[in-house]
């Protein structure tokens, strides 16, 4: 039974959510209901379940501009209660944290207000529509003080988290290259329209760009945690469809998304990098990958084989030396993350790297510690994508701000 708060406005179920234990609470309020709505929500709701932690996650409101439709997602997924002004959210008194899930063009004003609200933040990549926006976000939430955190989720598939490791622990040696890409095939028809629910990516009102913010951003992110600071970048980009109808309002827009980019750069350790994304790919859904070359060692990852990291090291002088392929999926603590889930031998998916940030936050957040990435970590981030653009725009090389 649902009913309305005559005081806030808010719909409530008939009870609170029940307590399932002792374990201090964080209450979240999700802002947004969408793709990544129904992935951080299945995570909130497993993790307790898998990660034995000093807090739980409490489905408390979710909010979104369609009452029906936000309604029937809090009732699938189990919020006490849900809201269709994110201000409600942001202003509630049994609201620990805020998870932003809409579309780039929320993010900062969303962020900021919840930081002022001393609100813990989770918000979706990337951070801001650009690096401007951005800084304020990251001067919001160190003023204010509060947890936060970048869904930058593919740092916790178990096979990249590996290799991490490996990078960490010095086995690759001095490294001379790095190359990712991120390969889709999606927008490749011309009838396809821009704008609107589900397809809000291709209108950069709303996204700010194209596959640099979508698709590179990920690739970015991994490339600084596994090979540290990127100096310099010389991109192109290009538009392969000009002009698109707009799904709401049915007017044949030009468009302004970059459909495709390549960029070469230059990392702080001396090594070099080659990045590229398309959606125009044919063949390729969700064709993610890198590969990271050392004088010791080198490794290779897919998502879509992500359950499994390859590995050539040198220091092998067997007759069999060569390529290897390590299934990460052993228990024992050896292989990130596995111990929590099934017997060894047996993968896990997607939605388990959700759960593994959430996990992250929640034992950071308890130890009042940063989990990251974190608003400035994701800014770095941000900056390469901003001189990436530009450096298309301007056929240009472009050195990073620090």
């Amino acid at each position: 039974m649902l009913r309305m708060s005559v005081i806030t406005g808010t719909f409530i179920r008939g009870a609170e959510p029940m307590i399932q234990n002792h374990k201090q609470a964080l209450r979240i309020g999700m802002i947004g209901y969408g793709f990544m709505g129904r992935t951080h929500s299945n995570a909130y709701r497993q993790v307790s379940q898998f990660f034995d932690l000093p807090i739980r996650p409490v489905l408390q409101a979710v909010c979104g501009r369609d009452r029906a439709k936000t309604e029937a997602f809090s009732q699938n997924w189990g919020y006490a209660s849900f809201e269709t002004d994110w201000r409600a959210v942001v202003d509630r008194d049994d609201i620990d944290a805020v998870d932003i899930c809409v579309p780039n063009d929320r993010h900062g004003e969303i962020a900021i207000a919840a930081a002022r609200a001393g609100k813990a933040i989770l918000c979706e990549k990337p951070l801001a529509m650009d690096v401007s926006e951005g800084q304020r976000m990251v001067d919001a939430v160190e003023k204010a003080g509060v947890a936060n955190t970048v869904w930058y989720n593919y740092r916790r598939v178990p096979g990249v988290t590996l290799a991490h490791r490996l990078i960490q622990a010095g086995r690759l040696g001095r490294v001379f290259h790095y190359r990712a890409s991120f390969l889709q095939d999606w927008t490749i028809s011309e009838s396809l329209p821009q704008g609107g629910a589900a397809l809000w990516r291709l209108d950069a009102a709303a996204a700010g760009s194209g596959v640099t913010g979508d698709l590179l951003a990920h690739c970015i992110d991994t490339a600084l945690w596994l090979n540290g600071s990127i100096e310099r970048v010389s991109a192109m980009t290009e538009t392969f469809i000009k002009a698109r109808k707009h799904q709401e309002t049915g007017e044949v827009r030009a468009v302004t998304i970059d459909d495709a980019c390549a960029f070469l750069a230059r990392f702080g350790n001396g090594s070099l990098g080659v990045f590229e994304s398309t959606r125009y790919a044919r063949g390729h859904k969700a064709g993610y990958g890198f590969e990271i070359n050392g004088a010791d060692m080198s490794l290779r990852w897919d998502l879509e084989n992500l359950h499994r990291l390859e590995v050539f090291d040198h220091s092998d002088a067997s007759i069999t030396r060569g390529w290897h392929t390590v299934h990460v999926s052993d228990h024992g603590g050896d292989h990130p993350y596995m111990e929590k889930w099934w017997v060894p031998g047996l993968q896990i998916g997607y939605e388990h790297t959700f759960i593994h940030h959430v996990a992250d936050f929640l034992a950071a957040y308890a130890r009042g510690e940063p989990c990251h990435p974190t608003f400035r970590d994701a800014l770095a981030t941000q900056r390469i994508c901003d001189a990436v653009l530009t450096s298309a725009r301007q056929e240009s090389w472009e050195s990073i701000a620090k």
